[in-house]
């Protein structure tokens, strides 16, 4: 009988807002990046949303601590994931909590304890990426090597369409903007050029959703984890600090601006609302929810 309310309660809560919401997160997409590149897919669902690009990466300005951030609310002081080699078993800083298989508990863990029937979906490019992540609670999980990462957006597309009756929460993350501007630097022709072949393909995301019908009822997230300077990152710079964040879908403002701070930690919470999962929100989470995004 508990499962069947549960069930229910799941059912009804995702209706609020939408049913599906799909991360798309370039890593070491730069705010001059994003001003400077040509991005019609990507201006399409910012133009009916809402942006920020005064948005603050957590300290340090690198990968995984910040990805780790974006996906479970909290800094690398509660998450304790410091720096790129963090492992299960080999890490510095203990997290303050842990799940019974030791990972500091995510998004996808909150959403599976409240939505039953909530499908998850995590597509990803750079092998470290999952590390702090418990893949108990995902789904679907596909790794490319060597930068790739179309056909990870084809599987993404294709998870979508197979689960259109659930609520469904995709992590659609690639790290060849991060690459090109380690190779060639932020801002060289070669990293505008790879954010520009991003959004081709996010705009045929778009399109394949679009077709099915999957569309108006989703939201789509636009997430980074920090940017850059020359050839690295990892300062605190505001070339590095800043980044671009924003949301479109329903009950999502339209073509408006974030004036309130904003921080990778707020992510999660952000999932936590669309999806109406209020409830046994980690007690170790520091995020605020950005209630500016929302109408009114």
């Amino acid at each position: 009988m508990k499962s069947l309310v549960f069930f229910l309660l799941g059912i009804l809560s995702f209706s609020s807002y939408g049913q599906r919401v799909i991360i798309i997160g370039l890593d070491g997409l730069s705010v001059e990046g994003y001003k400077t590149a040509k991005h019609p897919n990507l201006d399409e669902l910012m133009d009916n949303g809402i942006l920020s690009l005064t948005t603050r990466s957590v300290m340090p300005s690198v990968t995984l601590p910040n990805w780790t951030s974006h996906l479970t609310g909290s800094g690398p002081e509660q998450h304790g994931v410091v720096n790129n080699e963090w492992k299960i078993d080999t890490h510095t800083l203990p997290a303050i909590e842990v799940d019974n298989d030791g990972y500091y508990p995510s998004i996808f863990k909150v959403l599976k304890e409240q939505l039953p029937n909530v499908k998850t979906g995590y597509y990803y490019n750079w092998g470290n990426l999952i590390n702090p992540i418990n893949k108990e609670y995902l789904d679907d999980v596909s790794f490319l090597d060597e930068d790739r990462y179309i056909e990870n957006y084809t599987k993404a597309v294709k998870f979508l369409k197979e689960n259109r009756n659930n609520p469904t929460f995709v992590f659609l993350y690639s790290v060849h903007t991060d690459h090109a501007g380690h190779e060639h630097e932020w801002m060289s022709s070669e990293y505008i050029l790879s954010i520009e072949e991003a959004d081709i393909q996010i705009g045929r995301v778009i399109n394949q959703l679009k077709e099915e019908d999957l569309f108006d009822d989703s939201h789509f997230i636009l997430i980074t984890d920090h940017g850059g300077l020359g050839s690295g990152h990892g300062g605190v710079s505001e070339s590095e600090m800043l980044v671009p964040w924003g949301v479109s879908g329903p009950g999502i403002k339209k073509g408006e601006v974030l004036k309130m701070p904003n921080s990778n930690v707020n992510t999660s919470l952000l999932v936590s609302e669309i999806f109406n999962c209020r409830d046994n929100i980690p007690e170790s989470w520091v995020g605020k929810l950005p209630t500016e995004v929302f109408i009114k």
